[in-house]
């Protein structure tokens, strides 16, 4: 049994971490590495002197803002219900949407795509919001409820008995304390929405409408599978994901922990 109190036993601990750590940032140092070949950062000048970018990373951006406005929205009233309203049959529909972990985007492709060519979606920002947004809310809701469950329901007896209605609990009592699920929640969705590739790939056509995950896609095309400036644009497409973990870092952790536990 570990006691972290010796220095033994801390040491044992930080080798293991350690090799464990080195699979997944080996990738991430030799994708560095080969992007600064050849010109150097000269490959860093090339994709950012591209005339879209700009537009790739707004796209990007408003894809995820609307991903995660809708999967929050959905997720907290969704939550609230399953586990602080008297909802009849509530247990059948909270096992029906945890269903839906077990659908992969693969599988939901042919039939989102007659869908939103029939809305008359395609090549807009919506077709990837909204298949975006509901495949992330059966997982947040799992958290989120989890979370709400730790609330005690003391708190919304009181405000009953003070006259509250549901709503005004709902917004001055359960979001104010959700708040370190909420930042799990926006962290694991920007993270999804900002990575996405197959929904961008498939529902956006021209270049104006596509996002920065088919940056690498471009360069391929344009410079002849260049290696180097592909790994430079996954470089610059992977900056906003490390510069918003590390900043809601705390937040997720403590978030997480809490929403997975009962």
């Amino acid at each position: 049994m570990f006691d972290l109190r010796l220095r033994r036993h801390v040491v044992i601990a930080q080798v293991i971490l350690t090799l464990l750590v080195v699979p997944f940032v080996f990738p991430l140092v030799a994708m560095v590495r080969g992007s600064l070949a050849g010109l150097g950062w000269g490959n860093y000048r090339t994709v950012l002197s591209l005339d879209l970018l700009p537009r790739f990373f707004l796209n990007s951006a408003l894809i995820s803002v609307g991903v995660i406005a809708l999967v929050l929205l959905c997720t907290l009233t969704s939550a609230f219900g399953f586990s602080k309203l008297a909802i009849r049959g509530k247990e059948i529909y909270f096992w029906m949407l945890l269903a839906a972990l077990t659908l992969p985007e693969v599988v939901l492709l042919a039939p989102l795509f007659a869908t939103v060519t029939a809305a008359g979606a395609y090549n807009t920002l919506w077709a990837v919001i909204i298949p975006a947004a509901a495949l992330q809310i059966p997982f947040a809701v799992l958290l989120a409820r989890n979370f709400m469950d730790g609330i005690p329901s003391q708190l919304i007896e009181a405000a009953r008995v003070d006259g509250a209605v549901t709503w005004k609990i709902f917004l001055h009592i359960i979001v104010p304390l959700t708040r370190p699920i909420v930042a799990a929640i926006v962290v694991l969705v920007f993270i999804s929405s900002w990575n996405g590739y197959l929904f961008p790939l498939l529902f956006l056509q021209t270049p104006e409408h596509q996002t920065i995950t088919l940056v690498p896609q471009y360069f391929v095309g344009k410079y002849n599978n260049d290696q180097t400036k592909v790994l430079a644009a996954a470089v610059l497409t992977a900056l906003p994901v490390v510069i918003a973990y590390i900043s809601f870092q705390r937040f997720f952790e403590r978030g997480l922990a809490a929403g997975a536990l009962k």
